[in-house]
């Protein structure tokens, strides 16, 4: 059975552009989605799931920077950010905002190319189960379903692994309340969203210093948990 094809949303509003990159995308075995506004790019980001998304800055109903941390809030895949804005201090701010890469106009379509694929690879690779998820001195054994921090052995509840895996794979990454009621509780609809923030109460009981000035375990208000080393 043939591999399908890697979604890829465009989003550009200059058609010559967006015909260029699609059309190169095309030729090389992805599967192109086009989009020439913020508004048409969330709409497509959603319904399609897209493998990656190849982002410029300039749109015509709002700033790129603003629709990639919206993105970034849901989105766990790679984002490219296509832009002619080509400052340091502009690319700076597209990978604090969450883009995986940067690449500046004017470009060439083999580069594109290549940051593509590699931002693709590592998606792949990153995915790949792993028997120990480390951060910091926390260390978890999917194998035996052990929490050490340090050398103390933290005891947890099934679910409390769950989620606390769940953070541990996206380590200093937001992950959102949709995802981890996902791996929690195998539902995203939002009802298991005062549950959620008792585990996670819970969990920090266990694995921080002290639970009421958090170093490790972040909240990202209205939107979800950020798990880190300890600062």
């Amino acid at each position: 059975m043939p591999t399908p094809e890697p979604v890829v949303l465009v989003v550009e509003d200059e058609a010559p552009i967006r015909r260029f990159v699609v059309a190169g995308l095309a030729a090389h075995g992805f599967a192109p989605v086009e989009a020439g506004t913020a508004q048409a790019a969330t709409m497509a980001a959603t319904s399609r799931r897209p493998d990656a998304i190849v982002l410029d800055l300039g749109l015509p109903d709002r700033d790129g920077l603003d629709l990639l941390r919206d993105l970034r809030a849901w989105y766990d895949r790679p984002i490219l950010i296509l832009s002619a804005r080509g400052r340091e201090e502009d690319k700076v701010a597209g990978l604090d905002a969450g883009a995986d890469d940067y690449v500046a106009k004017p470009f060439g379509m083999p580069e594109l190319l290549a940051r593509l694929r590699a931002a693709l690879r590592r998606t792949i690779s990153s995915g790949a189960p792993e028997p120990t998820l480390t951060c910091g001195d926390l260390a978890l054994d999917l194998v035996g379903r052990t929490c050490h921090r340090g050398r103390q052995e933290v005891k947890l509840t099934p679910l409390e692994f769950s989620l606390l895996a769940e953070l541990m794979r996206h380590a200093g990454r937001l992950v959102t309340h949709r995802q981890l009621m996902q791996a929690g509780w195998g539902t995203a609809d939002g009802t298991e969203g005062g549950s959620l923030r008792l585990v996670v109460h819970q969990l920090r009981r266990k694995i921080e210093e002290d639970s009421a000035r958090p170093r490790r375990l972040h909240t990202e208000v209205g939107v979800g948990y950020r798990l880190t080393e300890p600062s």
